[in-house]
């Protein structure tokens, strides 16, 4: 027999046991008897409906803290509705039916369509707590029409965070409990179950394929390394093909890019009907978040990584790669290249091609828009020269310092907002490929690229060159983008183009690109505390410590900047590899969307707008700068804020046409205060003040 010590010790064995909670049909019968329903008990879990139909049909059980919650909340309600005395009929035991993606059952529709709101709403980005109301209780009409509409296929958002216990953190708080334990039942999750995904950004678009991003635990349980080593470039790095995660992948009939497994991998099957079977994963530890991109990001929590993703993609695009590939995705999106049109000959639909978009073909550039290493230079042998729109990168000969300006004791340094962006705005660039023509009259309307001389044109020294990204004289005839040369007859000067290479078909292809992260650049800075509305004084003080108030948001703004810079640098993509050949041609080239042209034409307006506002400092204030750098410029000031340099009218309102403080692209914020003396010692040193106007070893990205 038993002695009392011994069954003491097993009974508190039971104790610390795992807290067990009452079978599937009895959790959802006292849930029915208190009249609450899945999507409210959800909201008090915080998790997704989905994960709670899942506990009640059996298909998956609560982790800790959870658990513990969701067992005492059970208590709570079988000690009021005992089943011997509850006048609610028991749930019927159902077996679990297979879930698509996107559809509702029963009563809960509308309830999900609530829970699944903070996905898209402004108020994920608080990640409020949701008060608790009764179940027959509703919203009012109009708040509820407020709401942005929820695509009833993503009930849960566009992507997850996995973390090694298989708790997925989604945007707006949702938790979802994934069981996949190989990355083939991952993506079946996520496709069949998770309710992940985010919809097209154009009628003739495509929905965007679920985001999975991997912590490091969570690659290590799927069988994944925690680093990806190798001697490439990070962006080569892949595991190799007989590697037992990529063997899984294809056992289980997915296919992997030709990229293969890397940072980020794409897996899929082909398409059947209208459905596209796709998962994206992202794997952290594996640098799939650049540290300049996404600052910060990666050493946050699940839950924070989730936060910062879903807003950058509600706002601007799911990421889809680095952030340079999400701004060139993110072209394609919103102008796609096809859309469906009925062929007169058969009725039938068929795919055509969609107005303003690129199309589905590469285009060959002009030899002068083309790099050096191009197939069409090194076979045509080409030596005409090539375009230089480049940002600008000028310093100022410091035997042009007046000693007015010496003895001033600042250098101040502003920075306009994402100026590569308000350069696209209303830019009219060629759909078509481009046409040769010699001594051409110059239409300053015609998107192209311009052989002239503009070596004549008298320059004051204290300026850069509107002409050369180094703002030095040209020296000769050189290839212009249409921008630079409008410049130049806007100036006052004869333009007398010797040959040109124009495009007939054109465009505003960048329209609605620009509109999209102008809002989110924008709507993001409002969320940080700097909106529209501040008096200069007001923003420049909302400006010092933005950062601070919200680190999340703060990582958000910074990737929407660098989507921005990247995009435009992905238009002319550069062959990567040690292995490559001049004259052969390379992967970015099959891309419609290689057009250097299309470059060209924003860095050519961005860096004609700085010298049209340094041009018109000059008339207003008598001010010259020290040193450009892309979009930052630097000026010698009379104190440390450049409110005692910058023009205003006897308003007090900022003069039109000069650099204006403000948060929306183009107006400018400040980007760093030195001393004058520091900045002419760099200036006689042959450096760049504006490149290190931040302090310690900032620098500006020239945007590619």
């Amino acid at each position: 027999m038993a002695s009392e010590e011994e069954l003491f010790a097993s009974v508190d064995a039971l104790l610390e046991e795992e807290p067990q909670l009452p079978p599937p049909a009895e959790r959802a019968r006292l849930r029915e008897a208190a009249g609450i329903t899945q999507a409210r008990l959800a909201v008090a879990l915080k998790t997704s409906t989905q994960t709670v139909k899942n506990y009640e049909n059996g298909r998956s059980e609560p982790k800790s803290p959870r658990l513990e919650a969701y067992q005492r909340l059970l208590k709570g309600w079988a000690a009021k509705y005992p089943a011997h005395t509850s006048s609610a009929a028991p749930a019927p035991v159902v077996a679990p039916q297979p879930e698509v993606p996107g559809t509702f059952t029963g009563s809960a529709a509308p309830e999900q369509a609530e829970v699944a709101a903070p996905v898209q709403a402004p108020a994920a980005l608080a990640a409020p707590e949701h008060p608790a109301r009764s179940a027959t209780s509703r919203p009012p009409a109009a708040k509820k029409a407020a709401a942005p509409a929820v695509d009833p296929r993503f009930p849960h958002g566009p992507l997850a965070v996995l973390d090694g216990d298989g708790s997925a953190y989604g945007a707006g708080g949702i938790v979802l409990d994934c069981p996949a334990t190989t990355v083939p039942e991952l993506v079946e999750w996520t496709l069949r179950e998770s309710g992940l995904g985010a919809a097209k950004l154009n009628r003739y678009g495509k929905d965007s394929d679920p985001l999975i991003v991997l912590t490091a635990a969570a690659a290590v349980k799927l069988g994944l390394p925690e680093r990806l080593e190798g001697h490439e470039q990070r962006r080569s790095l892949r595991l190799p093909e007989d590697h037992p995660v990529v063997k899984q992948v294809t056992k289980a009939k997915w296919q992997l890019t030709q990229r293969g497994f890397g940072p980020w991998a794409r897996i899929y099957r082909k398409t059947q009907g209208r459905e596209r079977q796709c998962v994206q994963l992202a794997v952290l530890s594996w640098d799939a978040l650049d540290e300049r991109s996404w600052p910060g990001v990666t050493e946050m929590e699940p839950a924070d990584i989730a936060r910062v993703l879903g807003v950058y993609a509600m706002r601007v695009i799911t990421p889809r790669g680095s952030t340079a590939v999400s701004g060139l995705e993110l072209m394609t999106a919103l102008r796609p290249p096809t859309k469906a049109v009925r062929d007169q000959e058969t009725g039938n639909w068929v795919s055509g091609y969609n107005a303003g978009s690129l199309g589905t073909e590469p285009m060959e550039p002009a030899p002068p828009e083309a790099t050096p290493e191009h197939p069409v230079v090194v076979k045509s042998g080409w030596k005409g020269g090539f375009l230089n729109e480049e940002a600008y990168q000028w310093v100022r000969d410091v035997d042009t310092l007046s000693d007015e300006e010496c003895t001033l004791p600042c250098a101040v340094g502003l920075d306009l907002n994402t100026a590569f962006l308000a350069a696209a705005a209303r830019l009219v660039v060629g759909l078509s490929g481009p046409d040769h023509f010699h001594a051409p009259k110059f239409n300053p309307k015609i998107p192209g690229s311009w052989l002239a001389d503009l070596s004549h044109v008298e320059l004051d020294p204290r300026l850069p060159s509107p002409f050369t990204p180094d703002g030095s004289r040209p020296a000769g005839p050189a290839w212009y983008q249409t921008h630079t040369l409008a410049y130049a007859q806007q100036l006052g000067h004869d333009v007398h183009p010797i040959e040109a290479y124009l495009r007939r078909e054109t465009g505003a292809y960048l329209d609605p690109w620009h509109d999209r992260l102008k809002n989110a650049y924008v709507d993001t800075l409002a969320d940080m505390g700097v909106t529209k509305d501040l008096t200069d004084v007001e923003f420049l003080a909302a400006m010092e410590q933005h950062k601070q108030n919200d680190p999340a948001l703060a990582a958000v703004l910074a990737a929407i900047k660098a989507t921005v810079k990247g995009g435009v640098g992905k238009l002319r993509e550069r062959p990567q590899g040690k292995s490559y050949k001049e004259g052969e041609t390379w992967p970015a080239l099959a891309r419609p969307t290689w057009r250097p042209d299309i470059r060209a034409a924003v860095i050519s307006k961005a860096r004609v707008n700085m010298h049209r506002k340094l041009n018109n400092m000059v008339k207003m204030t008598g001010l010259y700068p020290l040193a450009v750098l892309s979009d930052c410029v630097v000026y010698p000031s009379p104190a440390e804020s450049p409110l005692g340099f910058l023009p205003y009218a006897a308003s007090g309102k900022p003069q039109p046409g000069g650099f204006r403080l403000g948060p929306t692209p183009g107006l400018a914020k400040l980007e760093g205060v030195q001393s004058m003396l520091w900045a002419v010692d760099l200036m006689e040193k042959g450096l760049n003040p504006a490149r290190h106007i931040k302090g310690g070893d900032a620098v500006q990205d020239e945007g590619e």
